[in-house]
């Protein structure tokens, strides 16, 4: 099969053609011919040599995949061979096959492309396991996110929209403030012209939001602070402006917040499973009502890889970038 391989640590250009076997399923594992791959800032830490996978996983960049089952254990998670499915993998989806646990995977909803649904698994399952569960946003509360533009902001501001919540997105530019807006976010703010501290204390009148989803970090982390409710949680899941932050302690106790954080790859396939049972209950009704609605903003063909990792890096995209395999 064609894959795509990280040639060594370094820049798009690193990323390469060639054949490998096709991998073997384990047991609780099914085996994906891949349509569709979606790309993620986690690969593109992979390929320049700060995100290694966790021990087991394939050594090939790509972390959710859209396509059909052919094989694997395929009655682990009540599939049939020819099944139209997502999934989230630990790896290897930059491949013409792949293997993933079969509880790790979700049908296609109905009205979505494979492209599309290559977008889904990563932000789907990174926005539940950190807002819904690390943040525990519940009736009633609101959300800020910051990175509203990327392709887990677009699948928070809508999943969080469409349960009811009253949502805000940081972005970096007055078009993109518009596009999150129109996801339904309440208010888009421009942190390249607003300070997003003054525009949610003036949104809120004074009170804050209960729940931050945090990608930035660095000097975020105190700004947040003086963003959140009392008993509010900022919820951090990439360290884009750095990882280190001072804090003022005396304010988290005073008001009783929470700053968390995980990563999602090296969970447990217990754990992923059950976010996937979780997203098929409450998110993909959404999804096939067309109340959440996929948002990709460049399709790439397989050989080029590296130009979709370099869009990434320009950062100016707003939603999903995905490499297609087959048609």
């Amino acid at each position: 099969m064609r894959v795509i391989e990280i040639s060594q640590p370094g820049g798009p250009e690193v990323l390469v053609q060639a054949e490998r076997a096709i991998p073997v399923p384990a047991p609780g594992e099914v085996l994906i011919k891949v349509h569709a791959a979606g790309i993620n800032r986690p690969d593109l830490f992979q390929r320049q040599g700060s995100y290694p996978p966790p021990p087991g996983a394939s050594d090939l960049p790509g972390l959710e995949v859209a396509g059909e089952i052919v094989g694997g254990d395929v009655e682990a998670g009540g599939w049939r061979v020819g099944d139209k499915v997502c999934a989230l993998t630990a790896g290897g989806g930059y491949a013409e096959y792949c293997v993933a646990p079969a509880g790790h995977c979700l049908p296609i909803p109905d009205g979505w492309s494979m492209v599309e649904a290559a977008g889904l698994p990563e932000t789907a399952f990174t926005v539940w396991s950190n807002v819904f569960d690390r943040g525990r946003l519940s009736e009633g509360e609101t959300l800020l996110v910051h990175g509203g533009a990327s392709g887990i902001g677009v699948t928070a501001i809508q999943i969080a929209t469409a349960l009811g919540h009253k949502v805000y997105a940081t972005v970096g530019s007055d078009e993109r403030v518009l596009a999150v807006q129109a996801l339904g976010a309440a208010r888009g703010i421009n942190y390249r012209s607003e300070d997003f501290v003054a525009v949610i204390k003036e949104a809120t009148g004074g009170r804050g939001v209960d729940v931050i989803l945090d990608m930035v970090a660095g000097d975020y982390v105190a700004r947040n602070l003086k963003c959140l409710a009392e008993d509010g949680r900022a919820v951090c899941i990439a360290v884009l402006g750095g990882a280190r932050a001072e804090v003022n302690a005396g304010l988290i106790m005073q008001r009783r917040l929470t700053l968390t954080g995980s990563t999602l790859r090296p969970r447990s396939v217990a754990y992923k499973t059950e976010v996937a049972c979780q997203l098929r209950e409450r998110v993909w009704p959404l999804l096939v009502t067309g109340r959440i609605r996929p948002v990709v903003h460049g399709v790439f063909a397989f050989a080029d890889a590296a130009r979709a990792h370099a869009v990434m890096e320009e950062g100016g995209h707003i939603g999903k970038l995905v490499l297609q395999l087959q048609d």
